[in-house]
């Protein structure tokens, strides 16, 4: 796959969404509405009706080939938009299997770090009681420290 560079207005528009966008959270589901309408079991109609009011309300966007549930539609599903951190110091000895268990969890993102500790694993908050409780059986993690957001700054 070729790259083209972009332009020099091509990074003046991404650096103006940057600068004045705002971070959401949002989860992309890439399926067409025909496999998607079928799997609920109802007619492409009826699913084009209920993803209208959907996003008329805001819940979701839609665009080709991808439907992305908005901060509102995960606020609605009860789902925090305030993510969890959980900061990890690992055995060197055993930062591999400890590494690979932490690619198993089901988690938003993990990232190994340079500092006082080695790794960040990024939760939702609903989940992180459950996460930690997994992190106490892999063999290896020598300490963790959890923090939970409050509110969005920016």
């Amino acid at each position: 796959m070729t790259v083209e560079p972009l332009t020099k207005r091509s990074v003046q528009l991404l650096k103006m969404l940057y600068d004045r966008g705002q971070s959401t959270n949002t989860y992309t589901l890439r399926v067409k509405q025909d496999e998607l309408s079928k799997q609920l079991g109802i007619s492409r109609q009826a699913l084009n009706v209920h993803l209208r009011k959907l996003k008329n309300t805001g819940y979701i966007r839609t665009g080709r080939g991808f439907i992305d549930a908005t901060e509102k539609g995960l606020n609605a599903l009860g789902v925090s938009t305030t993510p969890a951190f959980i900061l990890i110091k690992v055995s060197p000895v055993k930062r591999i299997e400890v590494y690979e268990k932490i690619r198993q969890l089901a988690i938003a993102r993990a990232f190994r770090i340079a500092g006082d500790v080695d790794a960040l694993i990024i939760v939702e908050r609903e989940n992180m009681d459950e996460t930690l409780k997994k992190l106490y059986t892999v063999d290896g993690i020598q300490d963790t420290r959890s923090y939970v957001t409050i509110e969005v700054i920016k």
